[in-house]
């Protein structure tokens, strides 16, 4: 057994385990740090496989864009699990079926690939990056400039949604502030004096007699 296969069981392995661990967890947030075990798993399958721009993006996108943003949603919305718990029994036969079918064809093409004879293997004499930058940028470049139109159609929609104003929205604009002036802030009101009488003494009543005093009566 050569030290590529070792690997490539070690990530499948990982691959197979986290994916498990990710649907059975009850905690979402486990569960989303176990989706990116997948991630960091099935890019090392595709760097194996000789293919690194997939095996790059998978990371970048993927790990350090997609699921940081997955993690900040499941942190901050109230999940119900209960709620989410709900029929997962009925489903898991099939789920189990699809879970096989899919890791035995994973199984099966990398491992078809691995046995390969070195020079069935090597292929083309350029590089993978570079033979799907030329294939992107000739054949399929009006999709992909129609995919960046539409992601940053979604950008400014998503800008837009943010910005409206809102009946209950309390923001104070910062312009409107530092243009204020010392007479606009405070405002002199000329207001009459009042003079108040003090309180005379005794007039809780004449016939009141004050405490630890004799009125001489005896």
């Amino acid at each position: 057994m050569t030290f590529e296969l070792v690997l490539f069981y070690l990530f499948g392995a990982m691959l197979l385990g986290g994916a498990l661990a990710m649907i059975s967890v009850r905690n979402p947030v486990h569960a989303a740090l176990f989706l990116v075990l997948c991630f960091v798993a099935a890019a090392a399958l595709w760097v194996m496989a000789e293919a690194e721009f997939l095996g790059i993006v998978l990371v970048l996108v993927y790990v350090g864009a997609v699921m940081v943003l997955f993690l900040f949603v499941v942190m901050m919305l109230d999940i119900n699990l209960a709620k989410l718990r709900e029929g997962f029994a009925e489903y898991l036969p099939a789920g189990i079926v699809v879970a096989l079918a899919m890791a035995t064809v994973l199984v099966l093409v990398i491992t078809r690939y691995i046995t390969m004879d070195a020079p069935e293997r090597a292929g083309p004499e350029y590089a993978n990056t570079e033979a799907l930058g030329a294939i992107l940028y000739t054949e399929y470049v009006y999709p992909f400039e129609i995919a960046a139109v539409i992601l940053l159609v979604a950008i400014i929609a998503a800008i837009s949604l943010t910005m409206r104003k809102r009946p209950d929205n309390k923001s104070i604009d910062p312009g409107k502030q530092m243009a204020v002036s010392r007479e606009g802030r405070v405002r002199m009101v000329a207001m009459p004096s009042e003079k108040k009488e003090a309180p005379r003494r005794g007039a809780q009543g004449s016939g009141a007699k004050a405490p630890g005093r004799d009125d001489g009566s005896k």
